[in-house]
């Protein structure tokens, strides 16, 4: 299993376990009619959005890193019309 597939059930475990309680915490504040609870509920279910996105980026990146080509060297250089130009 390679390190993507385990970030993103990691991910995927933590953002579900927190979307649970939220909406939990959610339902009772409602029920209850607490606000303050309620709000704490609302903060979980953010929170756990925030967990899978999170996730999902640093999957992401970990992907753009692995399929950039690596060791080409570019240097600009400036010509006298004041353009530049890539040179490989």
């Amino acid at each position: 299993m390679n390190s993507r597939t385990k970030i993103l059930h990691a991910s995927r475990w933590a953002g579900g376990m927190t979307l649970l309680a939220g909406m939990m915490i959610f339902l009772y504040g409602i029920i209850s009619d607490v606000m303050p609870v309620t709000g704490i509920g609302i903060g979980a279910i953010v929170g756990a959005v925030m967990f899978f996105l999170m996730g999902m980026f640093f999957i992401a990146t970990e992907e753009m890193i692995e399929n950039t080509d690596k060791g080409i060297e570019i240097t600009p250089i400036k010509p006298k019309n004041g353009l530049y130009l890539v040179k490989r």
